[in-house]
This record gives structure tokens, sequence and C-alpha cells, in this order.
């Protein structure tokens, strides 16, 4: 969620997003990237192709993937994750990671890991030299994990055009909220307060919104998230605008990804991400829902909000 350091577009980037002139498909055909379970992608873009970074499967704790361009083809690799962290249960799941590249060069990871005592989801962070990892975890406590929240997921960091550190993260206390948290350079110390952005006040949500995923468009700022419940063909990828990055956000009339609007072509795309003039998302590749694999479409923004196609 996307990334001159971690999610913040570029001018050349915005430029290509405002001026691309690609014909609107309806309804529009997603791309298959991934046909094996790849939840929840984050995708980050470097001067030597494309790396995607996704939820816990049966093989890996982070399972990651490459590409040489964003429509692919895309090769799933070995775990990011080198370990996991002291803080969280060892034989636990690990979701929704983000990675982005740091000021020295090196590269973070932010995740989600479950406690041992009671299960409850917070956030935490990791370092590696390479993209591909290996990622070794912070060991000492997590980063996010408010007992009031009931839970922390969802992490994606954000580099406004001033420089300012941001992380964005869902709570999972109901109705659930999506928070903006300023973060120093470090990528680890918290500064002030943080900010609730949107929650799930829509009857359409299902009490849920989550995934955020935050780009800056000229002078205004473009939130995607993704509402309902992640197995219900409901769940739908919609979006919100605002002229400050603080808000106030406005969502959309319609989701921007849905189950119906794509045609049925994917179940309950969600866990989106926006990178390279393309929204990367999971859907369900079965009707038994044995795994989420991963899709994209060819995005563009019009008077600062996105069209696919």
């Amino acid at each position: 969620m996307k990334k001159s350091r971690l999610r913040a577009l570029s001018v050349a980037a915005v430029a290509a997003l405002l001026t691309t002139g690609a014909a609107r498909v309806d309804p529009v055909t997603p791309k298959l990237l991934i046909n094996q379970d790849f939840p929840d992608p984050a995708v980050l873009q470097t001067t030597g192709g494309y790396f995607a970074y996704g939820t816990s499967t049966s093989s890996a704790k982070i399972p990651y993937a490459l590409a040489r361009d964003p429509d692919g083809p895309w090769a799933v690799q070995r775990d990011a994750l080198a370990r996991a962290p002291r803080w969280a249960k060892p034989d636990g799941a690990f979701w929704a990671p983000d990675v982005g590249r740091t000021d020295d060069g090196q590269y973070r990871m932010y995740f989600s890991g479950q406690l041992p005592s009671n299960n409850q989801m917070c956030i935490g962070t990791a370092t590696a030299r390479s993209p591909a990892g290996p990622f070794q975890p912070a060991d000492d406590a997590p980063l996010i994990c408010p007992p009031e929240d009931n839970g922390d997921i969802d992490p994606q960091s954000f580099v406004d055009s001033d420089g300012t550190h941001y992380l964005l993260y869902k709570s999972n206390a109901m109705p659930t909220t999506i928070w903006l948290q300023e973060i120093a350079t470090d990528g680890t110390t918290l500064v002030g307060g943080r900010v609730p952005l949107l929650h799930a006040d829509r009857d359409t949500e299902a009490n849920d919104t989550e995934a955020p995923s935050l780009v800056r468009i000229g002078s205004g700022y473009v939130l995607f998230y993704s509402a309902d419940t992640y197995e219900s063909p409901n769940y739908h990828t919609g979006y919100a605008t605002s002229t400050t990055l603080k808000g106030p956000y406005t969502k959309a009339d319609q989701p921007l990804l849905s189950t119906a609007g794509l045609g049925n072509q994917v179940n309950g795309p969600g866990g989106a991400d926006v990178v390279a003039d393309h929204i990367f998302f999971h859907g369900w590749l079965t009707a038994d829902h044995k795994g989420r694999g991963m899709y994209s479409l060819p995005v563009r923004f019009e008077n600062g909000k996105p069209q696919l196609g």
C-alpha cells in the first residue's frame, strides 16, 4: 500500500495515474496473478522488480512472491519472516504484512501476530537488508497493542509529501475503526496520539472496516478499505476521499470492488493495495473457501477518484 519509501506515490507516478487513457471495460476483467492461497497482498515496487507479501498460509508465516512486472508472471517464494518474535505465539497466525524501504536503505515489515496469553492480534515489526528477507523481528513487545482495541491488525505505512511517516491500522473493537498514527523515521517510535479516520458505520459493512491502503493523489488523499466479513461474498473494497490527511474522509456511495460489481468473476474482493497504476487484491479461489488468490486490475484517477480499467 504506493511507495517512494513505503506507500507514498511519487510525482511521476501520480502524473501517470492522472493521465492514463485506458478504456474502461464493464464489467472489468480481473487478472489472476497468484493461483494459490495468498491473502491480503501488499506489493512493493523496487528497482529490480515487484515483491508481494501475504498473510500466513500452511507453508509460510509470511509468504512472498516476485515478478519483473506488475502483471507477472509472479512466482511464490519461501517464508519472508525469519521466525516468530518472542512476544508472539510461535505457531500462531501472522496477518496482512506491509513492507517498505527505510531511510537508511534497509527494509521494514509491519505485521500482526497473536499474543500467547489470549490470541489477541497485535502489530509488530521486523527488518531486513533485502526485500526478500529474511526479516528479523523485534522481540521485546508489539508496537501497537492497546488492550481496549480487542486486537489490532492490517498495518499500512505511509509517507506524506512533507516526509512525515505514518502507520495506519485497524482496531477490532466494535464497530471497527481505521486509525492514523504518526511514527518517527526509525519506524518504531510513536509520535503523539492516534487519529480515527474511518468507522464501520454502514449496514453494508456489517460492523467491519479493515485493510487500509492510503495514497496521495495531487493535493488530496484516497483511502481504500475492505468491509463486511472476509468469508462472505459481500466482502468488498470501498474508498473514501479527503482534502487533508487527517480527514474527515467521505466514503464513496458504491464499492470500487465487489463480487457483483465484478460480474461474479471474483468472490469477496478485498485486502487491496494500490501500486504502479494497479490495484492488487485477494478473492476466494473455490466455492468452499479453500484459499484466496491474488488478483489485479488497472486503476486510474479522475478528479481525485479511482476508476477501474
